[in-house]
């Protein structure tokens, strides 16, 4: 009788530890690459909270068009783009909700929004992307790849898929014009496509030059021992922050705030690290890539940038249709 009540009280105790873990839920997770990152990221909340997180991967222009499919039925818990001017976008249409999350305190300076809404937990900088079996050293400026030594043989990534191009293109423009632009437009510049397409090209040789590429794309395609290298162009670029952000919608608020304080986490933060993405902290210490220190930066006005974003994106792909 004593044995049967101590299997009884066993088999309760495990029965509510299975109903605790599932009242503990899920949270929905949107997020742009690397698809590895986003990945481990999941793997090890889900480890770490015993949350399930449900992802949907895809660019920063994928993203965007599914929430507009969903918004008289919104899914999405958290979003993550690679655009800090289309996270803006978002706040300024109401859409997010405010949240100060562990760690706050020790993120890099301007990567939190004054409202608490968009944490830049990571952030990446667009560089010159180059073949070096094409080109064995190359630290032409953005405007001097209009040169006709270059002609055809320059690629950008898609502005109206990479959230990161897009920043940039808004950036370049908002501080110095059309002209740079222009001129590389005339001088056959060709949209292949996202980053991992863009990137593609120069990878293979079907264009020896990248402009806007995505840096930790090259890092990684570098350490797998592909021809490439990077730089950043004396007159500077743009770096961008990857807001991730709790949607006011979010069906699980309680595990969307978790995931964010997560995402700030001394784990999380290493992870991004490894994926050669810039940490969203300013004490976290990395040597695979350059420093944020290292890079020569355009002063962003992100409101004026946010302004003119989508329609010089789209200006881009206008320019090089030939």
């Amino acid at each position: 009788m004593k044995k049967g009540l101590i299997i009884l009280a066993l088999l309760i105790a495990v029965s509510s530890a299975f109903a605790a873990d599932a009242d503990k839920g899920i949270v929905t997770v949107y997020m742009p690459s690397p698809a590895g990152l986003a990945n481990k990221l999941a793997a090890d909340f889900e480890a770490k909270t015993g949350i399930e997180v449900r992802t949907f991967q895809g660019t920063t222009g994928e993203i965007l068009a599914r929430l507009e499919t969903e918004k008289a039925n919104p899914v999405a818990d958290v979003v993550i783009l690679a655009s800090w001017s289309d996270g803006l976008s978002m706040k300024d249409s109401g859409q997010l909700e405010s949240y100060v999350p562990e760690n706050a305190d020790k993120m890099v300076e301007g990567w939190i929004d004054e409202d608490s809404m968009l944490f830049g937990y990571s952030a990446s900088a667009v560089g010159v992307i180059y073949n070096t079996l094409i080109y064995p050293t190359l630290d032409a400026d953005w405007d001097a790849l209009a040169d006709p030594a270059y002609k055809n043989d320059i690629a950008i990534p898609d502005p109206e898929l990479s959230g990161a191009c897009k920043d940039f293109v808004a950036g370049y423009v908002n501080a110095f014009g059309w002209d740079t632009f222009e001129a590389l437009a005339a001088n056959g510049m060709v949209v292949p496509g996202a980053n991992r397409a863009a990137l593609d090209a120069v990878t293979t040789g079907e264009v020896g030059v990248l402009i806007a590429g995505v840096d930790y794309n090259a890092y990684s395609s570098m350490a797998d021992g592909e021809p490439l290298s990077i730089y950043y162009p004396a007159s500077g670029t743009v770096v961008n922050p990857r807001p991730a952000m709790i949607m006011k919608t979010a069906p699980d608020m309680d595990n969307a705030k978790a995931f964010i304080d997560y995402l700030l986490s001394d784990d999380a933060q290493k992870m991004v690290t490894e994926a050669y993405l810039l940490p969203g902290r300013s004490d976290i210490e990395y040597s695979n890539r350059s420093t944020l220190d290292e890079i020569p930066q355009i002063p962003c006005d992100w409101d004026a940038m946010m302004a003119i974003s989508t329609d010089s994106a789209a200006r881009i792909n206008e320019l090089c249709e030939r």
